[in-house]
């Protein structure tokens, strides 16, 4: 495997544009142009769906069916009315995302798809340009109200900055960073890793350890807080290996390996079993399904097969 893995969801290849955000008068040529892509979200009103089911819903956008699946753009003038995101521009022609007021309707040969079901189908534009809208969409979506004085707020930068309509102040995209970790050993001369199973989760289904930074903690220190409260493991010696946004709905998830070295109290039931595998047993128990891995679109399928050495078959 390679010795510095791209999570499938940190693939890009459009640039940001994000000097050209502010630029009105090259946003009214670009949204003016025929040859501008624009990706539409679905969207609804989260009173009827509730704000988890409208971050699903935000994750949604035309795909094209078959073996080789794609986006689906439209033109500004076929874009429905809604916020308005700059995705970005290749230098050929800018693209943007539209957040839609309703559901998105099939069209011949292509279906309304999550980010989590395509990420991992969608080539390098496709997966950077999709990722970003998703995150700026359910950004948007849920701030709506300045945390400062209660006002509502309006759309300013492209999509990349909300203005309070009563002072003027200015509030830019959240990210919560999280630390997701695959713990590692040796014993008795065999390498070994460490899985867990989430007591929501069917008993076959294993991951690794993950959990959100704390304030004033720092990205190590998260780490081995982490997986001494999940699984009661004493770890040391952090290593960053690579990180991946998960816009579901803002968090960016920071991958490390970390070694065990000893045993700990553990002080929370988030993880219901852990168990470490060998190589040779965690091939074996994938095989005969005994263990499912997490989806390839994951961060976490790409810490456990960077570790193993090869890729692994089967997915949640």
């Amino acid at each position: 495997m390679d010795a510095d893995p791209t999570p499938l969801l940190s693939r890009f290849s459009v640039d940001a544009a994000a000097h050209l955000r502010r630029d009105e008068e090259w946003l009214a040529r670009a949204w003016a142009d025929p040859g501008t892509r624009v990706l539409v979200l679905e969207g609804g009103d989260p009173v009827s769906y509730g704000w988890r089911a409208i971050m699903a819903k935000q994750s949604r956008a035309l795909v094209t069916t078959g073996d080789d699946p794609r986006l689906v753009f439209v033109s500004p003038g076929e874009a429905p009315e809604g916020e308005r995101y700059l995705l970005g521009s290749d230098g050929e022609r800018a693209y943007f995302a539209v957040r839609s007021s309703g559901d998105l309707a099939p069209a011949p040969g292509a279906e309304p798809a999550s980010l989590r079901e395509v990420g991992a189908l969608l080539d390098d534009r496709d997966t950077g340009l999709m990722t970003r809208a998703v995150a700026l969409a359910n950004w948007n979506a849920t701030h709506g109200f300045c945390p400062r004085c209660g006002s509502t707020t309006s759309s300013a930068a492209a999509g990349h900055v909300r203005v309070c309509d009563r002072e003027g102040s200015e509030q830019f995209p959240r990210t919560d960073p999280a630390v997701i970790m695959l713990v590692h050993r040796e014993r008795d001369g065999r390498e070994e890793v460490l899985l867990g199973n989430n007591p929501r989760w069917p008993a076959q289904r294993f991951s690794v350890l993950a959990g959100f930074v704390d304030a004033g903690e720092s990205l190590e220190q998260a780490v081995v807080r982490e997986v001494a409260e999940e699984a009661g493991i004493v770890v040391e010696s952090p290593r960053y290996l690579a990180s991946q946004p998960w816009p579901f709905p803002r968090s960016l998830m920071v991958g490390y390996t970390a070694r065990a070295v000893g045993e700990t109290e553990r002080t929370d039931d988030e993880i219901a079993v852990t168990r470490w595998f060998t190589r040779a047993e965690l091939a074996e128990a994938v095989h005969a399904e005994e263990v499912l891995l997490p989806g390839r679109v994951s961060i976490a399928r790409t810490l456990i097969e960077h570790w193993y050495g090869a890729e692994l078959p089967g997915s949640w």
